[in-house]
């Protein structure tokens, strides 16, 4: 099962775990080895790569640069050259974090093993290797109580997940709940709508009905009107006849009246 590795550690625990499997995973790359076998370098390397290796993990931690030197004990200048790979040591302690990053812990592990088996013994000579196989064994001690923490961690995460997951499921239940009363509301109202629609359908129906009656009363009205007209242009006729006889009658009556004087 692969290893997790807090790449980007939240509180002192996890800093610690981050950078003593930085130092562990580095200090035992073939090439570091190749580095340390001098006796007169070793410790100088292995305290640059340590310090490297708690730089890195404060920094991924989110520290500053000065927070990260009063710690270590170091100056700002040697973190800073740490962290920017400008130092030997900061730049291999970056690129275990790399591979870390990349899934590659468990190949590291294998390698060291390979070494433990007998690699080793043919680059130093036995008493160095019996200090650092020492050394090797409390880093993978550390190594393993990290890995069972980090075990432990993870199954309380997923605990917490879990309960998290049960809490949002009742949170959801209650909206759920909540959408289903909005939609029995929703419901009835397209129910009222719909009646109410069906009634004003009905109601322009009847609309429709008197202003077909009220147009055909319309049009009988016209036909009406213009028979009126017709009978008016006729008794037009009538009346200049009459007033024609009526003049004519006039005339006669005063000639009468002359023929009686």
């Amino acid at each position: 099962m692969a290893i997790e590795v807090p790449l980007n550690p939240l509180g002192r625990h996890e800093i610690h775990q981050l950078e003593s499997i930085l130092l562990f995973a580095t200090l035992f790359r073939p090439e570091v080895i190749e580095l340390i076998k001098d006796p007169a370098e070793r410790l100088t390397w292995v305290d640059s790569l340590a310090v490297a290796a708690g730089a890195l993990a404060r920094e991924k931690a989110g520290m500053t640069i000065s927070e990260i030197a009063r710690e270590l004990g170091r100056t700002e200048q040697t973190i800073r050259k740490h962290l920017k790979g400008e130092s030997k040591a900061g730049q291999l302690v970056r690129e275990t974090y790399e591979l870390i990053k990349q899934g590659k812990l468990d190949e590291l592990i294998k390698t060291i093993e390979m070494i433990e088996k007998g690699g080793l013994k043919e680059v130093i000579a036995k008493e160095e290797y019996e200090k650092l196989m020492e050394k090797y064994e409390r880093l993978k001690l550390e190594y393993e109580r990290i890995r069972e923490e980090l075990e432990r961690m993870k199954q309380t995460v997923e605990l917490e997940n879990l309960q998290k997951a049960r809490e949002e499921i009742e949170k959801l239940k209650g909206e759920l709940e909540k959408v289903k009363r909005e939609k029995k509301k929703l419901e009835k109202i397209i129910k009222e709508l719909t009646l109410a629609k069906e009634e004003l359908e009905k109601k322009i129906e009847e609309m429709r009905e008197l202003a077909d009656r009220l147009r055909k009363e319309k049009e009988e009205l016209s036909r009406e009107n213009e028979e009126l007209k017709k009978r008016v242009k006729e008794l037009e006729k009538y009346k200049i006849k009459f007033e024609e006889l009526k003049e004519r009658v006039r005339k006669f009556k005063e000639e009468i009246e002359k023929l009686l004087e």
